[in-house]
């Protein structure tokens, strides 16, 4: 028996000491039924800034079985040289949840507006997929992952280790990316036998992605969902390693102008390149909006406070 409680999200830390605190000492045990985003991002004093760092990328581990096999994978791909790690977030939930549908048949297109509206925790039912992507508010799709790859230069014969799920419309959506970029490999193809125990938890198959993501050469995520973001922030953590951030709102638009041949591949090239020259995880300033925490730069995707410059001396934090 224990307490549970839902707290308020994007909370200062005068909320946890005035309303979360005496329910911890009056029940000693709390659970915290909701612990996304319910601590603000910003106006917070440095010690506890530099405290979330401590505890989330320091102090907090996946179990050992699920550590020692991510360290097996980093492992097998190392062996074979450099790899990139390409979160497709190119799943038939995610899809259903967005309402994103570019580049679906009608039939899948019916399929996931079914899913949407068999669940009646998503809120939203009626939604314009080609909008919604044109603002960028959608995964891009394997067809458009591999021609955006293609224009920043990615090797063709690099190892990309694909982090997701079931992609939705199996081999025969991702084979364009197959086709450009050969070397595709997934944890289902790398140690098959040792994933039996994980196989029907996705948040333990998330996990080995996390810790993969965590040490490959390049982290291209096509969505800026929670796991993104975290493990974007904990790669600048771990000294700005190299993270590729798509404008989504602005790919689009150059590859609809690029298949509409007003571009050619050069050109497409060359202004993706441009884009995304500064959107690799350099250290830079949160984006701070007081009135719209929703919209700004997400803490642990940047926890600048706690970030050592690459041009300054070492200090602790």
């Amino acid at each position: 028996m224990f307490f549970s409680t839902q707290p308020i999200s994007w909370s200062s830390i005068a909320y946890y000491a005035r309303q979360i605190l005496p329910l911890v000492l009056k029940h000693k045990v709390v659970q915290l039924n909701k612990t996304d985003t319910r601590l603000a991002n910003n106006g917070l004093p440095l010690e506890i800034q530099k405290l979330r760092c401590r505890v989330n990328f320091n102090a907090l581990r996946f179990t050992s079985q699920i550590e020692e096999l991510g360290r097996k994978f980093v492992k097998i791909l190392r062996e074979k040289g450099p790899f990139l790690v390409l979160h497709l977030r190119y799943e038939m939930d995610m899809l259903a949840f967005l309402g994103c549908t570019h580049g679906c048949n009608s039939e899948e297109e019916e399929e996931i507006t079914r899913m949407r509206y068999a669940y009646p925790w998503w809120k939203e039912k009626i939604i314009n997929s080609e909008m919604k992507r044109k603002e960028g508010l959608c995964p891009l799709t394997p067809e458009e992952t591999a021609l955006v790859l293609k224009a920043l230069g990615i090797d063709r014969n690099v190892q990309i280790y694909i982090a997701a799920g079931e992609i939705y419309g199996g081999e025969r959506r991702m084979a364009p990316l197959a086709k450009e970029f050969p070397n595709l490999v997934r944890k289902e193809t790398l140690l098959r036998s040792d994933l039996k125990f994980f196989q029907n938890h996705s948040s333990q198959m998330a996990a080995l992605d996390y810790l993969v993501a965590l040490e490959s050469d390049i982290f291209v995520p096509t969505y800026d969902g929670n796991m993104a973001k975290v493990i974007e922030g904990h790669r600048r953590f771990l000294g700005f390693k190299k993270t590729i951030l798509l404008d989504r709102k602005l790919l689009v638009k150059l590859i609809d102008q690029y298949h509409d041949g007003l571009l050619s591949l050069d050109e497409f090239s060359d202004t993706v390149k441009e884009v995304h020259s500064n959107r690799m995880g350099n250290p830079k300033k949160r984006v701070v909006m007081p009135d719209r925490p929703k919209e700004e730069d997400y803490f642990y995707s940047n926890p600048h406070e706690c970030l050592q410059l690459l041009d300054e001396p070492w200090r602790r934090t």
